[in-house]
């Protein structure tokens, strides 16, 4: 990632990409989290157990009283690798499961961050009350949500133009159980308040999450920031 100054296009700093854009995730699904999860929410479900999965639930932890959480994976060692290093980590109860929806049905979070081409929870598997957040769909051709749990659900996006191209909202409209003017908000809409978070502690809300590239650019400045505040890095003069 290359990080200009906005003035007049002079580069400002080189950074690693992947860092930023997976830390920059983790903190969008918990601005969501604390507009659109109820308050006293205490469970939540990982699905996917790599290093989104372990940013996701630190990043929740953070706005919300998270104290157990089900560890799902495709490959079942690693969500036991997931919980026990969680657990120690995060100092809270992480359980390993093999049955997602069981696990989510007993959650108040659900979070999914999986490169899945196919829903893995319906519209039974999410309690009402909950707040899912799907992370994985970047892609036309990716899914983790069947449509009908996004059409009655309140979904919000973080771009709308972008979920209905590439996001979970993609399949919900190509299937016509959703309109685009059935979405609830775009993120930005709800955070400024002009849209209204939860209202009520039975609402099902979706955060449809594909990933907005201003927001890996809000993030690189702060860690530019705090890198040159800090002295930390490799200073180079481009002009001489």
């Amino acid at each position: 990632m290359v990080l200009c100054d906005a003035a007049n296009g002079y580069p400002l700093a080189v950074m690693d990409s992947t860092e930023i854009t997976v830390a920059r995730t983790g903190a969008a699904t918990a601005v969501a989290a604390r507009y659109l999860a109820r308050p006293d929410a205490a469970v939540a479900t990982i699905c996917g157990c790599g290093l989104q999965g372990r940013v996701q639930l630190a990043a929740v932890g953070r706005v919300l009283p998270i104290v157990k959480a089900f560890a799902f994976d495709a490959d079942e060692a690693a969500a036991a690798r997931f919980a026990a290093e969680q657990s120690a980590r995060l100092g809270i109860e992480v359980v390993a499961t093999d049955d997602l929806a069981a696990a989510c049905r007993q959650s108040d979070v659900c979070i999914t961050c999986t490169p899945s081409r196919r829903p893995l929870l319906g519209a039974g598997d999410v309690p009402a009350g909950a707040f899912v957040a799907a992370v994985g769909a970047d892609g036309d051709d990716k899914q983790e949500l069947a449509p009908e749990l996004l059409a009655g659900a309140r979904v919000v996006v973080d771009h709308l133009g972008q979920c209905a191209t590439i996001g979970e909202l993609h399949h919900a409209l190509d299937r016509g159980v959703m309109t685009v003017e059935d979405v609830h908000a775009e993120l930005h809409q709800v955070v400024a308040g002009r849209r209204p978070g939860r209202t009520s502690p039975a609402e099902r809300f979706v955060f449809d999450s594909t990933g907005v590239a201003l927001e890996d650019v809000a993030a690189a400045a702060l860690v530019y920031a705090r890198a040159r505040a800090a002295g930390v890095g490799t200073l180079f003069d481009l002009v001489g």
